[in-house]
């Protein structure tokens, strides 16, 4: 597959480049994020643009701070506080975070900055139907801090990933990635923004791609 510069100096596949952001049919989307929420902004941004045949149900959230929540409201989205700490396994948390998507008619389920690890509970429920993103090029770097990760190994290029979830960490199919080169003065911030910027980017084109 050949790979192509663009005009924010990351790398993406051609063929994805061309790929309609359109879904055939409009999906019923279930968002859930535990931080900031700028790729749940940015799915709802691309909705608003045309750029994807969707509509977000609700946001899930599990860390009472998360501002992803202030952007729901802004939005005019439903969201949910789960907050994990008031469940006392796993399972519990993930049934409840089921009944809930299943009352909202979610159709497909996006982790977008879900810092949880999943059990047989979800995965169950949605099967092939849920997509994470993770801020590197899968397989390299799994799990927390991948950007430290990257910088510490010395990569001249890393980026990111948007891929079906399966109950082994940062794994199954992958959707969409798109890299980003490591400059020599990168620092994690630096170069968590310049890969943010691809991950808003690639994000809705995953939701296309996952709907067909």
């Amino acid at each position: 597959m050949t790979l192509h510069p663009d005009s924010t100096s990351s790398l993406v596949s051609s063929s994805i480049l061309h790929h309609t952001l359109r879904a055939d049919n409009p999906l019923k989307l279930g968002i859930m994020a535990s931080g900031n929420g700028s790729n749940f902004e940015a799915i709802a941004q691309a909705i608003k643009d045309g750029q994807l045949a969707a509509q977000i149900q609700v946001l899930i959230y599990n860390n009472p701070e998360a501002y992803a929540a202030v952007r729901a409201e802004r939005w005019g989205i439903p969201s949910v506080l789960l907050n994990h700490r008031e469940y006392k396994s796993r399972e519990g948390f993930e049934e409840q975070i089921v009944k809930t998507l299943q009352q909202y008619d979610v159709e497909l389920v996006i982790m977008a900055g879900w810092m949880r690890l999943v059990t047989p509970v979800l995965l169950d429920a949605f099967p092939h139907k849920i997509i994470n993103i993770h801020p590197s090029l899968l397989p390299s770097f799994k799990g927390v801090r991948a950007i430290e990760q990257a910088l510490a190994a010395g990569v001249k290029i890393t980026g990111c990933t948007v891929h079906l979830l399966c109950l082994e960490m940062d794994s199954g199919p992958i959707l969409v990635q798109a890299a980003v080169p490591v400059l020599p003065d990168d620092t994690p911030e630096t170069l968590h923004a310049r890969i943010q910027v691809q991950e808003h980017r690639i994000l809705p084109i995953a939701i296309a791609l996952a709907a067909q």
